[in-house]
Order: C-alpha cells, then structure tokens, then sequence
C-alpha cells in the first residue's frame, strides 16, 4: 500500500489513520519455535460410575451437535488463531522476556533524533563537525515517502511538521543530502497552513515552545519558509504567553516537567539546571533537552545519556526515555484486561517487582530514574501492586492533592482524561486502615469524568486511542465490585486499539510492549476457545435442568443461563469447569428448592418440609420411591446426583454438610431471606469442586481467617440479596443505606483477599469468596436487561 502524499489540496481530517492492515511478523516464528501437541480443553468432573457414563453419553452428543453446527461468521481465521494460540503466547512470553531488562520499549522520535545530530562535536578542535553522525545517518533512512517525517500510520499536523522542520534543520545545518532537504522543505511550505485547524484536545507537549526555536533555526539557515504565515503568528502569541507564566525561579529551584522542553527556552543557568539531572544522566528523560543541554555545556553525562539513547535505537532516540516503570505497568494492565494474563504469571511477578522497587512515598515516575513523579503512574502502579498483594500506602497520592483537587504533574496547563480515569480505577481497591484520601479521590475523578462525558469531550492529550471513550464510560458504569471478569475483557476486546492507538509526546509515537497486535489476537483466540467450551457446557447444564424436571419448580431456562454466565464470568479458566459448573448447579438446585420451601411457607409448614429434606440428604440409601411428596423426591434425586457428580470420598460428606448447613438456615419466619447462606453454599461448593476443600477442611473449620470471610461474605450477601429482592418488586424496607454498608464490608474483603499475609487460607480460596461476593454486586447494580445483554455478549457473539 503506498502511503498517501499530503499536498496543500489534500483534505485530511486533523488525525487520520494511515496504516494498512496489521501483519503479522510473529508467524514467521512458528517453524522456530518447538512444537508442542495442541489439548483440547474438557470438562474433568468427579463423578460416581453410572452418572460419569451419563455425562459422557451426553458430552459425546454435545460434541456432535457442536460439529454439526454449521460455523458462524465463516470462522476459518478464528479457528486458524485458536489453533495456534500456544504459538502466539510462547512469542508473547519472549516479547516480555526480552524486554525484562529495557528500559523502554518505543519508537524513534525524528524530532529528538534532529535535536542530537545538531550537536556539534565536543573534541573537533573548533571545526564544525557532527557529534552524532549516525543521528543524521538515522534521519536519511527514515523520511517518508511525502517528504515528510513522523508517525507512519496517523496523520496530526502538529507531529509531521515539527518533525519535518526537525530534521530539515538538522541536514541543512550540516548541508546534507540535499535532495531529501529539498523534500521536506517542500512538506512544510504545502502544510504550514495546517496548523490554524489542529485540534486543541492532540497539541504536541511544548509545541508553542519549541517549535518556533526551530522556526528561528532555519531562518538563520536561509531556508524558504513563509515565517509570517497567520498561523505561525498564533503560535508566536502563545510561545510568549507560556513563557511569561513560566516561573524561572521555580525552573531553577527545583526539577520540574519544564525541564522535558529545556531546548525552547534561553537564558538558562545551566550550572543550576544541571544539578537536576537524572541519575541516567539525562534532563526529565528528554534526548531532545539533554541535546541541547550537552550543546550549552559540554557536560559529559549528557554525552553518555545521549550514546546509550542512540545505541539502543540504531541512531536515532525516543522522545522520552528511559519509560521503564510506565512501559511495564500499561502492559501488565493491558494483558490483565484482555483476559490473558494467567498465561504470563512469572512474566508479570518479574515486572511487577521492578515497579515496586521504583514506587516511593511521594509516589512513581514513568521511567525508574526520573524525579518526577506523576499521578498517572502512580495510580496504576498503586492499582496493580495492590492487586497482587503487595504492601502500598494510599497516603500516596496526597502528594498529588492542592485544595481539594487532583493533578497528575505540578504546575500542569490542563487536566489528563487518563491520569484521572487511571486514578478512580486505582481509588476504588480501598482498606479499611486507608485514610479518607482515597474516597476523596475517587468523588473528585468521577466527577472530573463524568463532566467529560456530559459534555462529549473523553479525548486525552497524551494518548490517541479510539476506544477510550467506551472504557471511561465502562468504568463509571460498572465499579470495579460489580465488574465481572469476563465482562470487563468481552468489552475491552472492543475497546483496544493494539498497534492501532498513539501516544502524545513532542511528536507523536508508539508503545510496541503495550499496544500489541499479537495481545489482541491471542486474547481473541483465548475468548474464542472461552465462548467454544460455554457453549458446550451451557446445552450440557440445559439437559441437567431438563432431566431433572427443574421448570416444574419455578426455574426458567433463563435463570439457568443466568446462573451460568455468573459462573463463567467469574471461574473462566478451562481446567476450572469442575468449579464452574459445580456454582452454576448449584445456584440453579438452591433457587428449585428455595421456591419448593416457599409454597410450604405460605402455609407455615416450612420448617417440616426442611426436616424432611435435610432427613432425605442424610440418609445415602433413601428410597425415593417411599417419598409421597414427588416434588420433594425429585428435588433430592436432583441433589444427591449433584453431590455425586461434584464430590467423591471424604469430600461428598463436606458437601453433604454443606447443603445440610443451607437447608437449615430455612425456617417459617426467614421466609427465604437466605442470600448470605447462598452465597456460603457457593463458595463451599466451588472450593469441594476444586479440591481444595476437602483436604484441609477441618484446619479451615478452625481458621479464625476463613471464618471472617464466611462473616464478612455472608453479610454482604444478605444485604444486597435484599436489595435484589426490592428491586424485582419486594419489600423496600430495610433498603436504604444498603450500599454504604456493603462499600465499608468491601474493604474489609479486598484487604484480606489483596492485603493478608495468613497462610492460614490460599490466595484461591481466598479469590473465591471475593469472585461470589463480587456477584451479588454485579446482580445487585445491574438491570436485567443489562444482565441478558452481557450474557448474549460473553457467550453468544463471536469475537471479532
């Protein structure tokens, strides 16, 4: 595909997306890498032998069913990337090996490259030669075929014309390749117009700065430019308004965010200036400022900066770096959001470990040897160490607080959409011991965010990404209690950009490790596989439901999809299914017999039927056929082959007991009001299923730890079982102040889940009464038909 040639009779939208279709370069790995035999993920149930050949009877006709199918939306590529899902995620682990030891992995910025072939050489004994000529070597390979340098793939006035005028400098100043000159000077007279419509919302960092500094440049060069174009002479008015705001004191005192665009200013002290210097040896990770601070003094840390920079980008430098902190944190989150990073554990540990060795008490910068720090950083970091147990204090972010409000840098110009979207996702993973900050926080972010939304204006001035808007309007939408996993990573699969998204720095430029085409298309392959097996075990469960008559007892097919989905969105892992399918069972079973007690209720005899049944679950050789009661016989026929399938030896009895536990909370006067026993009855089960329960059950019965998870899930699950309740047309009383009771509970949970260091209980289990609580929220917040929409959404509609 040629890349199109901007002329002054173009009319190109402000920013445009000139890249052609993603490749796909990892696939020339495939012959390299080892080949490993592809499993095809299964249901592994513990079951007695006549119910396992049953299931297997069934699983076999679900699988004819499922290739007799005939394929949706012409899936031959979808079946060809799920197939070769290992390959991608074994290139994908080399990809995050390799960079273990970056110090950011991002493109080349042609203006800071200009800026370092400007140096003129230190040692050259008063001739004029180039410091770094492989600088000038990087700029001759890399023009466009417009003329023009900067982003390849998206077209922003600002970018092409401040790199363009960059680099034409630079080989004028050094009166070489002529031609390639010629060129971009060409660019520049047919595009200066341009800038009189950018867009206010994607200005460049320090534009008004320095582009006129270059402006001056080529004027003393004689270059043919119209310097009194009317848009230039905006431009000048700006330049002169930030630099009267610009408190030079301050700029000398202290290190500042002013200091990334040192190269437009004048009359510096640089001996005070250079007291700032990264332990790197740069001036706030700028090439393009350490250049023109390494022209002004000679200072030979600078050199030794700007020569790693360049040696590590084959002549040319980014516009920042070192982005080492920011480089792995967006990408631990990206790959968590999209759902595939259980597959990058070790990888992830290893990053995380790096960020928290660089997280101090005034907070994170996004490269390791930078001083100053930021909120956005801050927020992921805090957000994602949190998370993983680490141990981080929110009294970091009061250093980012003045009089009430919230910045990401000191002395900023205005505010950024994602260090506050970045920083409610982080306020919301509150501990009990936190002080109020974190609730101060999260009130003044969302109504920051919402006031954008209201207002239609959810674009960043750091980032340009397509689908930021629907992840802002996602996370106001649904708090991170009632998000649910698989939910959240359907949504963001759609709201990714990959390759596709640029970040906003002098020029414009893109995070390789971040914004990857090859996450996209393993976490597609991975919710595809995801959706394939729901598919399967969701007609599985429908034929349970069927065989055993539940519709007789109040359940609809539709609360058995319900349950389901709640199950998957949460226990989504294919060698998980024992514990997916053992909730959603579960929860169907629970709500067949709950609706069974209620008639007896009615007449007061609730209590009686419960004795019966719980007499029915003890006696392992009750004769069904002796019961008068059909609807109580085929009820515990249901519950026993539920105990046999999910449970064997020691481990049926636990779950016997468990169920014996939940029956028991039934009486006259409860009249149902059993959602934090429910919620025990699931948790009990999942863990069983698994088999981490029944191993070390009576040492959990004694775990002071396990016991107030029971308390704490209990009573969060009651509470909003209630509010479910009055919200489907029960009883409103006792309602009010639910939620506020729920958030003060939540803390607590998120700390013993995210913040214990017990052993006493796993970090699985652990998940687990958060993953059960978590549902009640989501069930709680959400309408029904926001409820169908996600489960049409999660299992039903083919990944794009």
């Amino acid at each position: 595909m040629q890349m199109q040639v901007l002329t002054a009779a173009s009319s190109l939208p402000r920013a445009t997306l000139l890249r052609p279709a993603a490749a796909e370069p990892w696939r020339q790995s495939f012959l390299q890498l080892q080949a490993c035999p592809i499993q095809r993920p299964g249901i592994m149930l513990h079951c007695k032998a006549q119910l396992q050949g049953q299931e297997t009877r069934e699983r076999r006709q679900l699988d004819d069913d499922e290739h007799a199918r005939p394929p949706q939306g012409g899936d031959d590529d979808v079946a060809a990337s799920t197939s070769e899902l290992p390959y991608m995620i074994e290139s994908i682990k080399s990809k995050l090996r390799a960079a273990r030891n970056s110090l950011g992995e991002t493109t080349v910025s042609a203006y800071d490259t200009a800026w370092i072939a400007l140096v003129n050489r230190l040692d050259g004994g008063g001739e004029r030669s180039p410091q770094f000529p492989e600088a000038i070597d990087w700029i001759a390979r890399n023009q466009l075929p417009d003329g023009s340098w900067g982003d390849a793939g998206m077209f922003i006035v600002q970018d092409r014309l401040i790199n363009t005028l960059g680099c034409v400098v630079a080989l004028a100043t050094w009166g070489v390749h002529e031609e390639q000159r010629a060129r971009g000077l060409a660019y520049i007279q047919d595009n200066l117009w341009r800038l009189g419509e950018d867009d206010e919302e994607w200005m460049m960092v320090g534009f008004e700065i320095t582009f006129p500094v270059l402006l001056e440049k080529a004027k003393n060069l004689g270059l043919d430019i119209n310097y009194d174009d009317p848009a230039l002479q905006d431009i000048y008015a700006k330049r002169q308004l930030k630099l009267a705001k610009i408190p030079r004191e301050a700029l000398h005192a202290r290190p500042t965010t002013l200091l990334h665009s040192l190269e437009g200013m004048e009359n510096l002290d640089w001996e005070r200036l250079l007291q700032f210097k990264c332990p790197a040896g740069s001036l706030h990770s700028s090439p393009a400022a350490s250049a023109y601070a390494l022209s002004e003094t000679g200072d030979k840390e600078l050199l030794e900066y700007l020569e790693t920079a360049i040696n590590n980008f084959d002549g040319g430098a980014p516009c920042t770096y070192p982005v080492d902190n920011f480089d792995r944190l967006w990408s631990v989150d990206r790959l968590r959001r999209l759902g595939i990073s259980r597959y990058f554990t070790s990888e992830i540990e290893e990053y995380l470990e790096y960020a928290y060795r660089h997280l101090s008490p005034d907070g994170m910068s996004y490269g390791g040897l930078c001083p100053v720090k930021d909120i956005d950083d801050t927020a992921m970091a805090f957000r994602l160490l949190r998370l993983h147990g680490y141990n981080v204090s929110s009294s970091v972010f009061n250093h980012f607080e003045k009089d009430g409000e919230y910045f990401c840098f000191a002395g900023q110009s205005s505010q950024s959409l994602t260090a506050m979207y970045n920083s409610y996702r982080a306020s919301q993973i509150v501990f009990p011991g936190d002080d109020d900050g974190l609730e101060q926080l999260r009130a003044y972010c969302r109504a920051f965010l919402e006031e954008r939304r209201a207002t239609g204006n959810l674009r960043d001035k750091w980032v340009i990404a397509n689908g930021l808007p629907s992840e802002v309007e996602y996370a106001l939408d649904f708090p991170w209690k009632a998000s649910l996993p698989r939910v959240e990573t359907r949504v963001y699969l759609e709201q990714y950009g990959a390759s596709e998204d640029a970040w906003i720095g002098k020029g414009l430029y893109r995070m390789t490790l971040v914004n990857n085409d090859l996450y996209l298309e393993a976490a597609k392959a991975d919710f595809t596989n995801f959706q394939r097996l729901s598919r399967l075990e969701w007609l599985s469960l429908k034929r349970w439901y069927i065989r055993n008559n539940l519709q007789a007892h109040g359940v609809t097919e539709q609360s058995v999809l319900r349950a389901y989905f709640l199950a998957a969105a949460n226990i989504f892992e294919p060698n998980r299914a024992a514990e997916r399918l053992g909730w959603a069972r579960t929860a169907i079973l629970a709500e067949a017999i709950a609706s069974h007690l209620r008639q007896y209720s009615a007449n007061g005899a609730a209590d009686g039927m419960t004795e019966r049944l719980i007499s029915g679950l003890a006696s392992h050789d009750w004769d069904w056929r002796e019961s008068k009661d059909s609807a109580a016989r085929s009820l515990l026929y249901a519950l026993d082959e539920l105990i046999d399938l999910h449970a064997f030896g020691n481990a049926s009895d636990g779950l016997r007991e468990a169920w014996k536990q939940w029956l028991m909370s039934w009486t006259n006067e409860s009249q149902g009001s059993t959602g934090g026993d429910t919620a025990l009855l699931l948790v009990r089960t999942i863990e069983i299923c698994s088999g981490r329960h029944g191993s070390a059950e009576q040492s959990l019965k004694n775990s002071a730890d396990y016991a107030r998870l029971e308390q704490i899930a209990s009573s969060m699950c009651s509470k909003l079982a209630t509010k479910i309740l009055a919200q489907n047309g029960g009883s409103m009383d006792n309602v009010e102040g639910i939620d506020q009771e729920v958030d003060v509970e939540m803390k607590e949970l998120i700390q013993r889940v995210y913040g214990s260091s017990s052993n006493d209980v796993s970090s699985v289990t652990r998940q687990t009464f958060l993953d059960v609580v978590k549902s009640f929220c989501y069930v709680a917040h959400c309408s029904p038909e926001t409820i169908d929409g996600h489960i049409s959404k999660v299992l039903f509609e083919d990944v794009n």
